[in-house]
């Protein structure tokens, strides 16, 4: 009904129009004009009306979960005994290589060498094995210089070992064992003052106040590149297998309250006496707080998460006690003798090279795994110092 009425309200007014625009007097066919006004009509009513087309919505594309590398095995040399095999102490492999690769932290192939002195003689007419010449000594230190070496204190490895902290590529821990008087670590004075070298000595906590060489010690202390750190109070019973835990915590604890008392500072290393340790020393000396400590046994330099040590007795060297019972690689590092040293030396440079050009090698797989494996949980490794 609407569209009947809409159709002749159109056919009226098209036939006004029609009349109105008539520009002369000649007569048109009025049959033809309404047939014409009506197809015009019927083809705007019969005009199809426009179907909008519809959004197409995108369909989400599926993420493909991504594989993870295998990580590559850990660094391995032929230079250390066989019985000497690398030790970690950092099991969480995303904290491992967040650490390693981190700019801001030591690169990796970084290398230490540990050497512990007992004596510096003038002559050898007097050496035990222990001793080396002050001749040989100034060739040592010498030498060290030369090939790159730099030496670091205890805080220095112990956060390096901890967290990779940044350190020389190439350093060396220089250790004293033993009370000395102070003449002794003019020895070592030069290279402090030339290179800035620090050296630590195990201080022994026997005397306690009335020991006749302290109050030196505590001034040479203050002076900053003698680092004391701890020997042991009765010190000549070494800790073993039969140790009770009050021996152990006497010797670990009271070298601490000692050190705390008259040199007011606490020790984080530990030289263990005569090279004894146990796995229940090893425990206690974490619980009282210490973070580091030297064996005698010479297995090898240490990198982070790298210490060559030994797991089971060797009857070649039947004195050095396998630190791999003890479970605890940081508290039971190796020390070089000084009389074989000079003969390692490039050795050890070549070996930190080798290491630094096997991380090169496999640091592609190593981050692809952390960004798949380890970034969600612990971030991002930082991309520029």
């Amino acid at each position: 009904m609407i569209k009947t009425s809409h159709l002749f309200l159109t056919l009226g007014l098209l036939a006004v129009l029609l009349a109105s625009c008539q520009s002369a007097p000649v007569t048109a066919d009025p049959q033809l004009a309404m047939t014409a006004a009506i197809e015009t009509a019927f083809a705007e009513i019969n005009k199809p009306t426009e179907t909008p087309v519809p959004t197409e919505v995108p369909i989400p594309t599926a993420t493909v979960p991504r594989t993870p590398p295998a990580l590559p095995p850990a660094f391995t040399t032929t230079v250390l005994n066989t019985l000497d095999t690398p030790h970690a102490y950092i099991q969480d492999s995303c904290q491992y290589l967040k650490a390693k690769w981190d700019p801001n932290n030591a690169a990796p192939g970084t290398i230490v060498m540990v050497i512990m002195f007992h004596g510096i003689n003038k002559d050898s007419s007097s050496l035990d094995d222990n001793d080396i010449t002050v001749k040989d000594f100034d060739k040592l230190m010498g030498s060290l210089k030369e090939l790159g070496f730099e030496a670091i204190n205890a805080t220095q490895l112990a956060d390096f070992l901890d967290s990779n902290a940044r350190i020389p590529q190439r350093s060396v821990v220089l250790t004293y064992d033993d009370r000395h008087r102070v003449e002794a670590f003019e020895h070592f004075r030069p290279y402090h003052e030339q290179w800035g070298w620090p050296v630590i000595n195990g201080w022994i906590s026997a005397f306690g106040g009335d020991d006749q060489f302290l109050q030196e010690n505590v001034a040479l202390s203050r002076e900053g590149w003698v680092d004391y750190q701890a020997h042991g109070v009765i010190h000549n019973i070494n800790i073993g297998p039969d140790s009770t835990d009050e021996f152990i915590r006497g010797e670990l604890q009271g070298s601490i309250d000692n050190l705390q008392k008259y040199f007011e500072k606490t020790p984080i290393a530990y030289i263990w006496p005569g090279g004894g340790f146990t796995q229940r020393g090893a425990q206690v000396a974490r619980e009282v707080g210490y973070r580091v400590g030297f064996t005698v046994n010479p297995r090898g330099p240490i990198m982070f998460n790298w210490i060559p040590l030994s797991d089971a007795s060797d009857a070649g060297r039947p004195a050095f006690i396998p630190e791999g019972p003890a479970n605890d690689p940081r508290l039971t590092l190796p020390r070089y003798w000084p009389a074989q040293v000079l003969a390692q030396l490039d050795t050890i440079r070549v070996m930190g090279k080798d290491a630094a050009a096997y991380a090169e090698q496999h640091k592609a797989i190593e981050l692809e795994y952390y960004d798949i494996v380890c970034a969600p949980a612990n971030g991002a490794i930082p991309s520029t110092p």
